[in-house]
């Protein structure tokens, strides 16, 4: 079992697809798998077992017909709870929401089931699926599966915490300042942030899209492998028809950047929160590989990166700006994003650390004692934290933290290239 439940999302799919492995396998393995560690994580909150059973046989079925659904047909994935889903409760950590069942799959669950992917359930998050710890009053705390008396970060804990687990090959979160990529990190798992324009909000709670509602936050997928999110990107991204910020945007290929030749900017240090010395050392150990890998690599950091915390503050309290103000905050957004811009000219890749520190304890509702001391390592093929490292290319945008890489289109490499 172990070795389907932490296998990748894409050799799953290869597994499936050339009868190695059957669909109904896959599934039952990671039910099991959810059934033995999941008391103990607590990251699924909703697990649609039976659906998931059915859709397997027929997946299996299809496939002995020689018919395949697309790129996951086969696969399991999750999805944090915010994301709607048919006839599946969707809390969101909401007392006020415990029993809502939605009467349609947001888009990019639709877009996976389309693409032969098969949902195992839904992940725990923050009430209202926003901040930086995963607790609320509906699911309780969900907890690091490294050190169990750790907290995964928010918001998308629960998802980074069932893919780090093996509960789930590949996750769907969302991230407006850090909610998929801070819980990654914490976690070991790689993650993407898409740009702005790619992916649909469309049904998922307090995530209105659109070109101005609040274009920080996006849709993107967790998984252990990097190939995984590429292929995750291709096939949740494009219009709908509904979200207006969306918008057509050609996908380059994974291969079509040569290595050799791109210019690197990194820096451990972004001057308003120091890393600890294991993520600075991390983050210099990846820069020279970058640089044994062909990479023309320079220490230097934006000056303009100084200025994000303090937009993303009055950004969270634009309700009580006049309208003159908030003219003026999307005058220094876009002044901060002209900067960027500027520094980018002279490098496609900025290096930098995800956060300033790793996974710490719970803040609140502290674990039994018996359960304090656990540790399911044992359970775990996931790298640890400060094996990867954050590559941002040339797509600047608001850094919505001062001490967090500029939430472009990240690329998130493991052990860069093991050089």
């Amino acid at each position: 079992m172990h070795e389907l439940v932490m296998a990748s999302a894409l050799q799953l799919a290869r597994r499936i697809r050339e009868r190695e492995v059957s669909a109904l396998e896959v599934v039952q393995a990671h039910l099991e798998h959810i059934a033995a560690v999941n008391p103990r994580v607590n990251a699924l909150v909703q697990i649609t077992a039976e659906p998931a059973l059915a859709t397997a046989r027929a997946a299996d079925a299809a496939l002995a017909r020689g018919e395949a659904s697309g790129p996951w047909h086969g696969v399991p994935f999750t999805v944090k709870d915010v994301v709607e889903v048919e006839g599946v409760i969707s809390a969101a950590g909401l007392p006020a929401r415990a029993d809502f069942r939605p009467a349609a799959d947001a888009v990019v669950v639709a877009r996976m089931r389309a693409a032969g992917a098969i949902l195992l359930g839904k992940t725990n998050c923050p009430p209202g699926g926003g901040g930086g710890w995963t607790d609320n009053p509906v699911y309780g705390p969900t907890n690091n599966p490294y050190q169990l008396a750790y907290s995964p970060g928010g918001s998308s804990g629960g998802e980074a915490a069932a893919v780090a687990a093996g509960m789930s090959p590949l996750g769907i979160g969302s991230d407006s300042g850090g909610s998929i990529r801070l819980p990654a990190h914490f976690c070991g798992v790689a993650r993407l942030k898409p740009t702005h324009g790619r992916i649909p909000n469309t049904g998922v709670l307090n995530h209105p899209g659109g070109l101005f509602s609040d274009p920080r936050t996006q849709i993107g997928p967790l998984a252990r492998s990097v190939e995984d999110l590429y292929t995750a990107l291709d096939t949740l991204r494009g219009v709908d028809e509904h979200d207006s910020g969306v918008i057509p945007m050609p996908l380059a290929g994974l291969d079509d950047a040569p290595l050799g030749g791109l210019r690197v900017a990194f820096y451990t240090d972004d001057g308003q929160a120091t890393p600890t010395q294991e993520t600075q050392q991390a983050i210099a150990a990846s820069a020279e590989a970058c640089a044994r890998a062909g990479m023309r690599v320079a220490e230097r950091r934006p000056e303009a990166i100084g200025a994000a915390r303090a937009i993303t503050e009055r950004h969270w309290e634009r309700q009580k700006l006049s309208g003159e103000q908030i003219t003026q905050l999307f005058e220094e957004w876009d002044g901060f994003r002209s900067r960027m811009l500027a520094f980018m000219r002279d490098y496609d890749i900025i290096l930098c650390p995800v956060d300033y520190r790793s996974a710490g304890p719970q803040p609140r509702r502290p674990l039994t004692r018996d359960a304090a001391r656990e540790d399911i390592s044992t359970f775990l093929g996931a790298a640890d934290p400060l094996r990867f490292s954050v590559i941002a290319p040339r797509v600047p945008w608001l850094a919505p933290w001062g001490r967090m890489a500029p939430p472009a289109e990240y690329l998130f490499v493991r052990d860069i290239l093991a050089a």
